[in-house]
């Protein structure tokens, strides 16, 4: 609510929670909670117009912040200064745009019409006024002083301007719709959540529309507010929203529940991404905690793929696994690509950098667990069982500790599994290199198992490497490889 209030725009707090929700940062939820505080803090652009906006000869005023803005903004590009002068250039602009709907106003008030009358059609045609002009201009605030321009002016009187509010509370919901569209599924989870928030608080305005209006008008009285109909249609956004805050309280975790269990087409196909949202990009640290979600996955995937090589797997078993790897590591290379770097600060530089190397470990086991598997055993398992069986057994145990890494593990425990793991090696590779010497194994097969073990070696390194790479990284939000909505490898 206070972070709308302050951007005057729910749309692009909608748009940040879709992106938080995805870099994992908030659940689906405590997501739908900043979504109903969003609309409520979107009616602040209500009371500007109405106590202020309307109040004063505000040309004066508009002007010279404006022109502040704009040379705070040329001055202070990257810094403080600079976006403070971005949003004294917008309040500026907001209040020229009121002073020339007032001048527009008055001069059409006498010869323009927009649907009228109080009955069930007439109301209906001015809710779809409301959704047509937020839909056209893509802001629910500006439908908002145009409605309540409109009323001041005597265009329309001030049920049909509360009619046109519930329009644009509900054209709002355009907004998110497009975001999602193509995003992934918790994006469409969210955007979804948007939706019913607004239709159905919109629909119980609809249906209370005269007498809500009749008790706005009282309170307005009550709270000593200006008789007229700008401050009567703003506490009547308020009150709306407020309401529609209160019906939603009970039945938000029905709905998180009921969400959680669509949108789930995308999802069960794994190579799909399911954190990479494209409106991540806009802010560089989120798309890149987005980015680190989605590594997470192909880490585990790749794991996978290498500790099923390890017990012998055929070719066919894991290929599907090193596909999916293939194609996620190409979407994570390509959303990288597309992070805007110079609007990146050095912390989230470090970051990508740090994540990018993750990535690249991850396609490193893939590819030596898809080299080892085109290398078969070829009967070394009956000639050096017993070294072989102990370097499977190590090696599964470090690719396993990997897959469960929490980030809170004691580093030693791991160099402990790595050393193990690797004299273990070393045994089995002077038993293959002893049998190939005495002909108890064909050279050739020797050769082939050496290379075999010497890929699954390195596969399990670079997953350790993974590990300690991502005891480094410093985000609260990602502890580690394993997410907790993620299962283990």
């Amino acid at each position: 609510m206070l972070v709308t209030a302050v951007v005057q725009s729910s749309s692009a707090v909608t748009v940040a929670t879709i992106g938080f929700v995805n870099a994992g940062l908030l659940t689906l939820a405590p997501a739908l909670w900043v979504l109903f505080g969003a609309n409520v803090g979107t009616t602040m652009t209500g009371w500007i117009v109405a106590l202020v906006g309307l109040k004063f000869k505000i040309d004066g005023l508009a002007l010279p912040l404006i022109g502040i803005g704009v040379v705070m903004r040329l001055t202070g590009q990257g810094q403080r200064r600079g976006a403070v002068g971005t949003t004294l250039a917008g309040f500026g602009l907001l209040f020229l745009g009121i002073s020339m709907l007032q001048q527009g106003f008055a001069g059409v008030a006498a010869t323009a019409t927009l649907p009228t009358g109080q009955t069930a059609l007439g109301v209906a045609a001015q809710v779809a006024t409301g959704v047509v002009m937020t839909v056209l201009m893509q802001s629910s605030s500006a439908s908002m002083a145009v409605a309540l321009t409109a009323a001041q002016g005597g265009l329309l009187d001030t049920q049909g301007a509360a009619a046109v509010v519930i329009g644009a509370n509900i054209g709002t919901t355009f907004t998110a719709v497009l975001a999602a569209i193509g995003a992934t599924s918790n994006a469409r989870r969210v955007a979804a959540a948007h939706v019913a928030f607004n239709v159905l608080t919109g629909g119980v305005a609809f249906a209370l529309l005269p007498w809500l209006v009749q008790t706005i008008e009282l309170a307005r009285d009550g709270l000593a507010l200006p008789a007229d109909p700008a401050a009567t249609l703003a506490l009547f956004h308020t009150v709306f929203n407020v309401l529609g805050v209160v019906l939603m309280w009970p039945l938000a975790g029905a709905l998180a529940h009921w969400l959680q269990a669509r949108f789930r087409a995308r999802e069960e196909d794994e190579a799909q991404p399911r954190h990479l949202d494209t409106n991540a990009l806009a802010v560089p640290a989120l798309a890149v905690e987005a980015l680190a979600s989605e590594v997470a996955r192909i880490t585990q995937i790749s794991l996978r793929a290498a500790r099923a090589t390890l017990a012998e797997a055929r070719p066919e078993v894991i290929a599907p696994d090193l596909a999916i790897v293939s194609a996620l590591a190409t979407a994570a290379e390509q959303f990288a690509e597309r992070v805007n770097r110079g609007a990146m600060s050095p912390a989230a530089s470090a970051r990508l950098a740090q994540v990018l190397r993750l990535l690249r470990y991850a396609e490193t086991v893939a590819e030596q667990a898809r080299q080892a598997s085109t290398l078969p055993p070829a009967g070394e398992g009956a000639v050096v069982q017993g070294p072989l069986q102990t370097f499977q057994s190590h090696a599964d145990t470090v690719l396993d500790a990997c897959g469960r890494w929490t980030g809170a593990a004691s580093l030693a425990n791991l160099d402990e599994s790595a050393q193990a793991m690797e004299q273990a090696y070393q045994t089995l590779k002077a038993a293959l290199l002893s049998a190939g010497a005495d002909g108890r194994l064909r050279i050739v097969a020797m050769e082939r198992a050496l290379r075999r073990y010497s890929a699954l070696r390195r596969a399990a390194e670079q997953a350790l490497k993974a590990a300690r790479l991502d005891r480094q990284l410093a985000s609260p939000s990602t502890s580690g490889l394993v997410r907790h909505d993620e299962p283990a490898g």
